[in-house]
């Protein structure tokens, strides 16, 4: 039996592909051994060039330090963290008698007033005493008075006619939070108790305690109240405090009852938060 066949068993299409083949490898053989492949350009290795890129790369590698440094932000030095104090270099030992200082219900209202409460240093207080964002009074009254500000206590403002500008001078508020408190105030038609602030969507606890340090509740709004026995569904069901279920429950208790004497009858409907009902009571009534 025979095993290899004649070349001449190809056809010429085949026969041609073949000797292509062959002589592309003959070629490439012959490209190996007989062409010079070597580089004629030397790298320098001298130590002064060698220094040189150590330093390039030095500084590159400073200037991503750098990036990765955390950016100071304006702030109002009177509500420095244990955290942010790190961050800004402070010893505990200086973050503690600002906190202490401010526990007695006392600010600080200027860079040298800082230093005297704290005791930091002089190099420190020149790199963050740019970032100090004190209330606009305290501003104005530096500009316009010569002599050193005394710590003494904030005028407050009525939370009820502030501006979000206004909002935006306490540290930790923003445009987005200032614009929550204001929307969340018209939809209320005005704060009437403290407890109302803490409701603002994604607003801590703390922070709320730094906005009362500025604002208070001077006067309480005056809400038209709903007339419980007269009202639409839809009019109900525009109250902040409630949804559509128990807005359902409440007008099934009222076509139980024909008509609702008292609006403390809510508190005997099935599923009726009653830790709401004094805040669902400002916009309701049974007369």
């Amino acid at each position: 039996m025979k095993i290899f066949k004649s070349h001449f068993w190809y056809n010429k299409r085949q026969r041609n592909g073949v000797f292509f083949l062959l002589t592309m490898i003959v070629l490439l053989q012959l490209i190996y051994f007989f062409v010079d492949f070597s580089s004629t350009n030397k790298i320098d290795f001298s130590e002064h060039k060698v220094q040189n890129f150590q330093r390039e790369l030095d500084s590159l590698k400073l200037i991503q330090v750098k990036k990765k440094e955390p950016k100071i932000y304006p702030f109002n030095p009177n509500y420095i963290t244990d955290f942010k104090g790190y961050q800004l270099g402070m010893s505990v030992e200086e973050i503690d008698k600002l906190l202490k200082f401010r526990a007695e219900g006392k600010f600080v209202n200027s860079a040298g007033e800082f230093q005297k409460v704290t005791g930091v240093s002089d190099s420190l207080l020149k790199n963050i005493s740019p970032f100090f964002k004190f209330p606009s009074w305290v501003t104005t009254n530096q500009q316009t008075n010569s002599t050193k500000v005394t710590s003494k206590p904030i005028q407050k403002q009525n939370i009820n006619t502030a501006s979000v500008s206004d909002f935006k001078i306490i540290y930790g508020v923003g445009d987005k939070i200032a614009n929550r408190i204001v929307s969340y105030r018209t939809k209320l038609k005005g704060f009437s108790m403290n407890e109302q602030v803490y409701e603002v969507w994604n607003l801590d606890s703390l922070l709320v305690g730094k906005i009362f340090d500025y604002f208070e509740i001077r006067e309480k709004p005056i809400i038209q109240k709903i007339n419980i026995n007269q009202a639409t569904f839809k009019e109900v069901l525009a109250i902040v405090y409630l949804d559509y279920e128990l807005t359902k429950k409440i007008f099934n208790y009222r076509d139980e009852v024909a008509e609702i004497q008292s609006i403390e009858e809510l508190k005997k409907i099935d599923g009726f938060p009653l830790e709401k009902f004094s805040r669902i009571a400002l916009y309701l009534d049974a007369k």
